[in-house]
Formats: C-alpha cells, sequence, structure tokens
C-alpha cells in the first residue's frame, strides 16, 4: 500500500496506468472546464465514457496517486481523495527530510490554490525524471488544476494545445487550451512576485500568499519556490 508521510485517508494505489487513456485528461481537467462549450469541446461524444472512468477514479476502495519528482528530491503528490461526499484532488509537495508533506493546492468545492505560477508549472512538467510520471506533457497536465496567474506568455496557449494534441483524442486541443488558459483553477489568476527571493502571490485561497493566516511558512515557501523552478538544494528544513 502506497504511504505518503502525514497524509491521511486511503487506500493509496498507484495510477500511472490511466495516464494511457486519452480520456483520463478531459476527466482530470473537468474543474477547468467551466461551462457546457468547454465540456463539449473536451468530451464530445464521449461523455459517457469519460463519466463511466470518472467513477472509477473516485471509488472510494482505491485512490489514484500520481507522482511527479523534482531536480531537487522533492516530489509532488497527485491524489484522488475519495472519501464519501468529500470526493476531491489534492495536490502535495514532500521531501524526503520533512515529517510530513505539504498542501500545494485543493482542487474540490472547497478548493485551496494557486499553487504554481505558469513558469512554475513548465519548469515542473520539464524536469526529467526516472521515476513517477516522466513525461513532459502528461506532467503539465496532470499539474495544470494548480495554476493560477494572471500573467501569461504570449506561447502558453501553443504549449498547452501540444500536450492535448500529444496524448488526447480531442477534436480541438487549441480551443480547449483557450478555454483552460481562459479559466484556470477554480480560484481567481493571482499575481506573482518575486520577493526575499521567493515566489509569492497574492490569492485569498492560496498556501503561497504569506498574506494568509493559513499559508506555508517562510522556509517552506522558500524551498517549495526553489522545487518548482528548478533549483537543486542542499539544504532542507524538517520543520516549518
Amino acid at each position: 500500500m502506497l504511504k505518503i508521510p502525514g497524509y491521511e485517508g486511503g487506500p493509496l494505489v498507484e495510477g500511472a496506468a490511466y495516464l494511457d487513456d486519452p480520456l483520463f485528461w478531459p476527466v482530470h481537467l473537468g474543474t477547468c472546464l467551466r461551462g457546457e462549450d468547454a465540456q463539449r469541446a473536451a468530451f464530445g461524444a464521449d461523455w459517457d465514457a469519460a463519466m463511466q472512468l470518472y467513477r472509477v477514479l473516485s471509488a472510494e476502495q482505491e485512490w489514484p496517486v500520481f507522482s511527479v519528482p523534482l531536480h531537487s528530491g522533492h516530489i509532488i503528490y497527485v491524489v484522488y481523495r475519495n472519501f464519501d461526499g468529500d470526493r476531491g484532488t489534492d495536490y502535495l509537495i514532500h521531501h524526503p527530510t520533512w515529517p510530513a508533506a505539504e498542501t500545494l493546492a485543493v482542487d474540490d468545492g472547497h478548493f485551496m490554490g494557486p499553487g504554481t505560477a505558469w513558469p512554475e508549472l513548465l519548469s515542473a512538467a520539464r524536469q526529467p525524471s526516472t521515476r513517477g510520471v516522466d513525461d513532459p506533457d502528461a506532467r503539465l497536465l496532470l499539474l495544470f488544476p494548480t495554476l493560477g496567474d494572471a500573467r501569461l506568455p504570449a506561447d502558453a496557449a501553443a504549449t498547452l494545445t501540444n500536450a492535448l494534441a500529444a496524448l488526447t483524442l480531442i477534436e480541438d486541443p487549441a480551443e480547449v487550451a483557450g478555454l483552460l488558459l481562459k479559466n484556470q483553477g477554480q480560484w481567481a489568476p493571482a499575481h506573482w512576485r518575486l520577493t526575499d527571493g521567493i515566489w509569492i502571490n497574492n490569492g485569498g485561497h492560496s498556501y503561497r500568499n504569506p498574506g494568509n493566516a493559513f499559508a506555508l511558512p517562510e522556509g517552506r515557501l522558500r524551498e517549495i519556490s526553489n522545487a518548482l523552478n528548478g533549483e537543486e538544494e542542499t539544504d532542507h528544513q524538517t520543520s516549518g
């Protein structure tokens, strides 16, 4: 049985096999596809099959987990939390020296985020790994629901379109990419800034906004910022 330090719930099971199913991706991105037009563009005639897959992913007896290792030794875990009446997707980050994983974002009815800016999302997606999810397109789409960035680069749509075209059967990936970037996560797109070497944002629901009472402590914010941006670290804090 899989274990994530400090994470309560389960049973956790390896979810990598789902990544080969083209329908997994629109299902995974479902909360970012708001409105009938977005749903129609993403699912097309496959709606019934997608809903069947969603029921499998949401089964109480198995909680699929996907791991995205980073250069720094941290691992981002994407967990399908399948408590009856409290389903959602938890985005956690952990380093072997930490006593427990920290939460980057929560994708459910009581959402928390954003957890990443666009450059961080791209950096995490493109960091090569021989473990966990290793395909850059899969890493990008898997972590996309953590995104909340009010300032996107001009090539963001093309990057996302290419990932959707590579992994899905969506008829018009460019249209869906545009809709995803318009909506992003469930929160309002945040403004990010570099302060004292740490990337933080102004999101009212984000663990990475030091102005929030529930924000992660400065040491964790610094380490997470460095890890997501591809910097290798040798000094890891065991507590906030």
